[in-house]
C-alpha cells in the first residue's frame, strides 16, 4: 500500500487517541519511519502490522479500527489534495459509489503500483442499493462501511451500512446494503 494510507492510519490515531498511543503503536508494530512518504510504495504487511498493534494499544477490535478508518479517509484524502479529484467522482452519494472504479483509475497515474479494489452497484432503488466490492487483500470490509459512512458525511446525506454477503465466511466477494437520505 502506499504511504499515503500509513499516513492517514498515523494522523487518524494522533487524532483521536494522542501521540502516546500512536508512538506504542509504532513501537508495537516495529515500525522504524517517522513519516510515511504519500506516493511511495510499502509492503502491505506494514499497514496490517499497525492495524494489528493499534488494535492492541488501543483495545478495540482490528474490524473498529478498520470502519474508523474508513471514515476517516474520506476526510482525509479531501485535505491531502485529492478532494477536486472526489468532487468530479459524483455530486451525491449513489453517483459517487457508481464511479468509484473511475476514481481509481484516475488515481492510478498518480499512484502507478496501486491495486486497487473494484466496486459495483446494483439494485439499486429509491434511496437503496447494494454495494459489491472486490479485493484481492483481506479484512478490509470493514474499512468499506466506515469510507461509506464517511461518504455519507461527505454529502450531508444519513446513511445505514449492512454487510449481506462475507467473503470470510464463504461468498466469492464482500456486498453491502446501502439506505441514505438526503
Amino acid at each position: 500500500m502506499y504511504g499515503l494510507v500509513n499516513k492517514a492510519i498515523q494522523e487518524m490515531v494522533c487524532d483521536h487517541f494522542g501521540e502516546e498511543a500512536w508512538q506504542s503503536i509504532k513501537t508495537l508494530s516495529e515500525t522504524k519511519s517517522d513519516n510515511f512518504i504519500s506516493l511511495e510504495s510499502y509492503p502491505d504487511d506494514l499497514t496490517h502490522r499497525l492495524v494489528k498493534s493499534a488494535s492492541q494499544v488501543l483495545g478495540l477490535s482490528a474490524a473498529e479500527i478498520m470502519e474508523d478508518f474508513g471514515k476517516y479517509w474520506v476526510k482525509f484524502t479531501g485535505q491531502e489534495g485529492y478532494g477536486e479529484m472526489m468532487d468530479l467522482a459524483g455530486d451525491d452519494l449513489p453517483e459517487f459509489l457508481g464511479n468509484l472504479d473511475d476514481l481509481h483509475s484516475r488515481l492510478g497515474v498518480i499512484f502507478p503500483k496501486m491495486q486497487p479494489p473494484s466496486f459495483q452497484c446494483s439494485d439499486q432503488e429509491r434511496n437503496t442499493l447494494n454495494l459489491h466490492y472486490y479485493s484481492h487483500r483481506q479484512g478490509m470490509a470493514p474499512m468499506v462501511s466506515g469510507l461509506v459512512e464517511g461518504l455519507g458525511e461527505r454529502f450531508d446525506t444519513a446513511v445505514e451500512v449492512t454487510q449481506i454477503q462475507d467473503r470470510e465466511q464463504g461468498a466469492d466477494h464482500d456486498v453491502f446494503s446501502v439506505t441514505y437520505q438526503a
